[in-house]
């Protein structure tokens, strides 16, 4: 009998999805059941039941893992910050190298092994950066899982203590001055974000992000934000009046003290201001930084290019052990504080593009110049097909990705094997403890070509042409449409979507043998997951 909504089943959970949630069968269809861990039998309640899915809730846990663990935060899971919380530390960091080995072996096409994660020390009060959405009450917290209501939250066990007591000082004079929160639906009211950056020695800088140039009660808030927390070093407005989602405006104006924080990392000392991109986990970051320093193999004499550098951390770090360090970035605000960081830090071996990757090719061409190693570090979506070309047109010895993304970071093994460069080694890094993230450091090489010659004998017209084309292939549009919303889509199904999105398809891919040929048409639901997988892979 087919699976009935509401009902109840017990379930094996045998593994684990994407975001960390149970996994398991029923008649032969995936289940995927939040707040399951791997092992255990479980009482499942169906909430929702697709053609080729389901998705349930633990009613009772049968048979506990030993990985299971009462959460120690009375906001979970209601806030949506933490994901993790259920399991121990020790299950968190199994799931996560699993994690990533399934993504490169299922998408990367890797038959390697991911045999290390490197777990923190400290897997709470890590964030040197809070973001807290604002909203009427006034609370001051985090967004409830997948909405945009706003959880009040007197503490969060991700964040440092100063940024708890900034927190609760600015919601108190929130309340006690009646300062209005924004609404995003009427775009009406003040107050936004509050945002707080905390560095290594305990110090802060704070951040009002607001919906209009002058605060109201602005001597108050100061004395509030100093009183409650001794090391703070400056209060900043951040003016955002545009109809949108992005946190921080343009134009900022110091309110009080200064408007930068200090911190050191890999014995480096960098100068943060309020948008200054900065891995929230400082001790891991050192960690992560360290073994993508190891994998660049530098003997002190490479030249080496840093994509996607920002304000130059990795560029600093390569470059002690480089002859020269190469920083590229398309944000000039990021260039300048890279200089001004290598300035500081008395590091002479570096220069700074502002470019992005194929200009910097284009530059270094120009000069005669080849990087001898290259490290990218770029943002959750990879790295676009023309960054993979100029890459391959730079031809470096190595390459040295780091990733806070396995799937897209396995798309860009798979598409930077056809040009040449295959995976050797794969280390994961837990740079977010208790959340459903996981940094991966991976080195890739120039494989050599085999002095064998081998002939090969094809037929264009018999083949499909459209894994030649940009973007992920069907078997990795299928896999992430299937995790992501437990959807079987056909190879028709996605080409059809890709014509509708004016992306190329090969001449002869599943086209009708006739103009009265009729075809099924991809039904609206599955149009939509498949319209969400090229935006993943970068292809709309």
């Amino acid at each position: 009998m087919a699976a009935k909504k509401n009902e109840v089943y017990p379930l094996r959970i045998e593994g684990y999805g994407s975001a960390g949630e149970g996994v398991a069968r029923l008649d032969g269809q995936a289940v995927f059941v939040k707040g399951a861990l791997a092992g255990e039998l479980c009482q499942v309640q169906l909430l929702k039941v697709g053609k080729s899915a389901a998705w349930g809730r633990v009613a009772e846990v049968t048979e506990p893992s030993p990985g299971r663990q009462a959460p120690d935060c009375p906001q979970y899971p209601k806030c949506g910050g933490c994901q993790l919380r259920h399991m121990t530390y020790a299950e968190e960091l199994n799931f996560k190298r699993q994690k990533v080995q399934d993504a490169l072996q299922r998408i990367g096409g890797w038959d390697g092994e991911v045999s290390v994660i490197h777990g923190a020390a400290q897997p709470d009060r890590y964030r040197n950066k809070i973001q807290f959405p604002v909203a009427d009450g006034p609370r001051v917290g985090f967004f409830r899982a997948r909405s945009h209501d706003v959880i009040d939250c007197p503490d969060c066990l991700l964040q440092p203590l100063p940024t708890t007591h900034l927190r609760s000082a600015f919601r108190a004079w929130m309340a006690d001055c009646h300062i209005p929160a924004y609404d995003e639906k009427a775009h009406e009211g003040l107050i936004r974000h509050f945002y707080v950056r905390v560095n290594q020695k305990g110090q802060s800088l704070c951040a009002v992000i607001a919906n209009g140039k002058r605060l109201p009660q602005q001597d108050k808030l100061i004395e509030a934000l100093r009183a409650a927390e001794p090391g703070l070093v400056g209060v900043v407005l951040s003016v955002n009046q545009a109809k949108t989602n992005v946190i921080l405006g343009k134009e900022y104006h110091t309110l009080w003290g200064q408007d930068f924080l200090e911190d050191t990392l890999c014995d480096l000392n960098f100068r943060l201001s309020v948008p200054s991109f900065y891995q929230v986990n400082r001790d891991q970051a050192e960690v992560l930084y360290g073994r993508a320093l190891d994998f660049a193999q530098l003997t002190g004499t490479e030249t080496v290019l840093d994509l996607y550098c920002g304000i130059g951390t990795i560029t600093l770090v390569l470059a002690r052990r480089a002859g020269k360090a190469i920083g590229a970035e398309v944000i000039p605000a990021a260039i300048e504080d890279a200089k001004a960081n290598a300035a500081r830090n008395g590091v002479t071996n570096t220069e700074f593009l502002c470019a992005d990757a194929g200009e910097a090719a284009q530059e270094l061409a120009r000069r005669g110049l080849r990087p001898d190693v290259i490290c990218v570090d770029p943002p959750r979506k990879g790295i676009s097909p023309e960054v993979v070309d100029a890459i391959a047109q730079m031809s470096p010895t190595r390459l040295v990705y780091v990733s806070c993304d396995p799937a897209t970071l396995a798309r860009d093994v798979a598409r930077l094997r056809e040009k040449g460069y295959h995976l050797q080694q794969a280390e994961a890094a837990d740079l977010f403890p208790r959340t459903g993230h996981v940094e991966t450091v991976v080195l890739l090489s120039k494989g050599e070509v085999d002095s064998k010659k081998i002939r090969v004998e094809f037929s264009l017209e018999d083949m499909d042409m459209s894994e030649f084309q940009d973007g992920a292939t069907y078997p990795q549009i299928k896999e992430y449409v299937l995790e992501h919303t437990g959807l079987k889509v056909s190879n028709l199904y996605i080409s059809q979507i890709k014509r509708k999105c004016g992306i190329g398809v090969g001449k002869n891919y599943n086209l009708p043998k006739s103009e009265d040929s009729r075809q099924p048409q991809c039904p609206q639901e599955k149009e939509k997951a498949i319209r969400e997988a090229f935006k993943y892979f970068g292809m709309i």
